[in-house]
């Protein structure tokens, strides 16, 4: 059965937006992203305009957010204070990321820029997990059994000002990092539409220093309310949250969450890390051969002279 969606100016067949928002869902619970790396090029795929499954798909992303972070608060897997610290520079780079997304669409360059983001972003942080994730799961067999986490080297963030202890996380650094990394995601999330799940947890992991368990968690805290303030933005602004379509993401979203949460409690944070890199360079390159590959409709613009 197909819907209309008002804004997006199309006919959609629900059950696919509700397995759409299912999966997104999982993943959400599972790695600690919101999905929105992946969503969004699925609604490209589906024939929904890009401005529009930008702003939806943000939308999308808190819910199925919300519903992971419950089941985390259950298992206290989050750490609010870190949590705090990013969504504080989250929301000063979604604010920018605003700025820079409206200036692309005056300029008619906003479909081209999100692609070309999803390709940069997603292929090489894909490939970084990927290798890293590889090479521990390797060590952890060598040994035998598991490696005990070791005490992490001091850097150049133990040398930072501004320090302040995290409990959960077992760490004491200084905020600017944490504060950057969420100013980065922000920006992310209003030019791509996405939570920036994909950004943040594997820099909360590799450059903070955090156990991988409350990583999840805590991701998901801060892109709640990041993502939930894009949205805002999109819709008052630019006038293209479909509220339809969102409704049937939401659905699938919230109940796939609470199954990738399961999921994700039963495998070890370096599987985790391994399927989380082999998702994220699969859309990379998807992106990349549409990028590639000549368009099934071309289109010619041809200025007419009047008599």
């Amino acid at each position: 059965m197909h819907i209309f969606l008002p804004i997006a100016e199309v006919s959609v067949n629900f059950m696919l937006l509700l397995g759409i928002g299912g999966a997104v869902g999982v993943l959400s619970g599972m790695f600690g992203v919101g999905g929105g790396f992946l969503i969004t090029p699925l609604l490209f795929l589906i024939g929904i305009p890009p401005g529009v499954a930008v702003a939806t798909s943000a939308n999308q992303v808190v819910a199925s957010s919300v519903s992971g972070l419950m089941a985390h608060f259950r298992n206290r897997s989050v750490d609010l204070k870190m949590g705090y610290v990013l969504l504080c520079g989250g929301l000063a780079g979604a604010a920018l990321g605003m700025v820079v997304f409206n200036r692309l669409k005056q300029l008619g360059q906003v479909d081209l820029a999100v692609q070309l983001c999803y390709v940069l972003f997603l292929g090489v942080i894909g490939a970084l997990m990927f290798v890293e994730s590889i090479n521990a799961i390797r060590k952890s067999r060598q040994a035998g059994a598991p490696p005990s986490r070791k005490r992490r080297q001091r850097s150049w963030i133990h040398a930072l000002p501004y320090k302040m202890r995290f409990k959960a996380s077992g760490l004491y650094i200084s905020v600017l990092p944490p504060a950057l990394v969420g100013c980065g995601v922000g920006i992310l999330s209003a030019i791509m539409g996405v939570g920036g799940g994909f950004i943040m947890v594997p820099a909360m992991i590799y450059i903070l220093g955090m156990p991988t368990k409350v990583v999840i968690g805590t991701s998901l805290f801060q892109i709640i309310f990041v993502a939930g303030f894009t949205t805002v933005m999109h819709a008052t602004t630019n006038h293209t949250v479909d509220v339809v379509l969102a409704l049937f993401l939401l659905i699938g979203g919230v109940a796939g969450a609470q199954l990738g949460t399961v999921i994700g409690a039963r495998l070890k944070a370096e599987q985790l890390r391994v399927l989380l890199a082999l998702l994220v360079l699969s859309v990379s390159v998807k992106i990349s051969f549409e990028l590639l590959l000549q368009p099934a409709d071309l289109f010619t613009l041809t200025v007419l002279s009047l008599p």
